[in-house]
C-alpha cells in the first residue's frame, strides 16, 4: 500500500473534489487489494462511490465478489467511470447512478433502479458527504448548512427508508460517520453535527432492524486523503494534514476498505450498532 508519511502540498479545488487534480494521487487499493470471495453474489449500493473511500470500498467489494452500484454527482462522471472500470475488471457488474442526493425523488429512484438492475439489494453503504470550512457559526449561511444536512442526513434517511422493505435477513447497512462526530472541529461545525447524528441513526436503526436479521453499523474515519480534502477551502492545513494522529500521517482510502468488507460480510454476523474507528489512533 502506498502510505504517505509527509504532509501534502498546498492545493485547492472547487466542490465537489475530483481525483485527477490531487497531488499525490490517493491509493484506493487498485494494485494491492486482494479479495477472497467474502461477498460472493451480493449486491451493493454505495453513495459517493465514485472516489475516495467510496471508490476503495467499491473496488474491494467487487474483488470480494459483489456487484456494485455507485451514486454520485454528474460532475463526478469521470471518477465514476474510472471506478466502474475497476469493478468490471474484477469480473463484477457496475451500475452508475448520477444525480443529486439532496433531491428526495432521486434518492428514492436510485434504490429502485439498483434493485431492478441487480435483482435485489444486500449491502447499502451510506458514504456520500459534503463539508466546507466555516469561519464561525455567525458567518454560516443557511443554504450552506442546509446543503450539508440534506447531503449527509436527509439523503441517508430517504435512501434507507426506501431500501428497508427490499432488504432480506443477512443484509448489512453501513454508514460513514467520522472522528468529527466525537471530537468536532470548530471549522466543521455543521459537518460534525451531521456525523454525530449518523451515529445516533446507526444505533437506533440497528435496534429497530435487529429482529429482522439486518445489521447496521458505522465506520468512523479519521483524516483520509480524498478529494473532499482539497475541496474544503483550507489549503494552508494540507502541509500538516493527518500529522496530529498517533500514527503521524493521513490515511489512504484503501486503508478503510477492510473495515467495510468486514461489516458487510458474514464475519460480522454478530456485529450491529457498532462504530468502527479507522482513525490513525485518534480516540473516539
Amino acid at each position: 500500500m502506498d502510505y504517505h508519511d509527509d504532509g501534502f502540498p498546498k492545493q485547492e479545488q472547487e466542490q465537489p473534489g475530483l481525483t485527477a487534480p490531487m497531488d499525490p494521487q490517493p491509493d484506493h487499493g487498485e494494485d494491492t487489494y486482494e479479495g477472497s470471495g467474502r461477498l460472493a453474489g451480493r449486491r451493493a449500493l454505495i453513495t459517493g462511490g465514485d472516489s475516495g473511500i467510496g471508490r476503495a470500498v467499491a473496488i474491494a467489494f467487487a474483488r470480494e465478489g459483489a456487484d456494485v452500484a455507485i451514486a454520485y454527482l454528474p460532475e463526478e462522471q469521470a471518477d465514476a467511470e474510472a471506478t466502474a472500470s475497476w469493478i468490471e475488471k474484477a469480473g463484477r457488474r457496475a451500475f452508475l447512478i448520477p444525480g443529486d442526493l439532496t433531491d428526495e425523488e432521486h434518492c428514492t429512484r436510485l434504490v429502485d433502479d439498483t434493485v431492478e438492475q441487480f435483482g435485489g439489494l444486500d449491502v447499502l453503504v451510506l458514504n456520500a458527504a459534503y463539508q466546507e470550512n466555516r469561519d464561525g457559526l455567525e458567518n454560516l449561511p443557511t443554504e450552506e448548512f442546509d446543503r450539508v444536512f440534506r447531503t449527509n442526513l436527509y439523503s441517508m434517511m430517504w435512501i434507507t427508508r426506501r431500501a428497508i422493505p427490499r432488504l432480506q435477513r443477512g443484509a448489512s447497512i453501513i454508514t460513514t460517520s467520522s472522528v468529527q462526530a466525537f471530537t468536532p472541529s470548530p471549522g466543521l461545525i455543521d459537518y460534525a453535527m451531521s456525523k454525530a447524528a449518523q451515529v445516533a441513526f446507526t444505533k437506533a436503526l440497528a435496534a429497530q432492524l435487529g429482529e429482522r436479521g439486518i445489521r447496521v453499523n458505522a465506520v468512523a474515519p479519521g483524516p483520509i486523503w480524498t478529494p473532499l480534502i482539497p475541496a474544503t477551502s483550507w489549503p494552508d492545513k494540507l502541509p500538516t494534514f493527518g500529522q496530529d494522529t498517533p500514527l503521524g500521517r493521513a490515511g489512504q482510502p484503501a486503508e478503510l476498505a477492510g473495515a467495510y468488507v468486514y461489516l458487510a460480510s458474514d464475519a460480522a454476523s454478530y456485529t450491529s450498532g457498532a462504530v468502527l474507528p479507522v482513525t490513525g489512533g485518534k480516540p473516539l
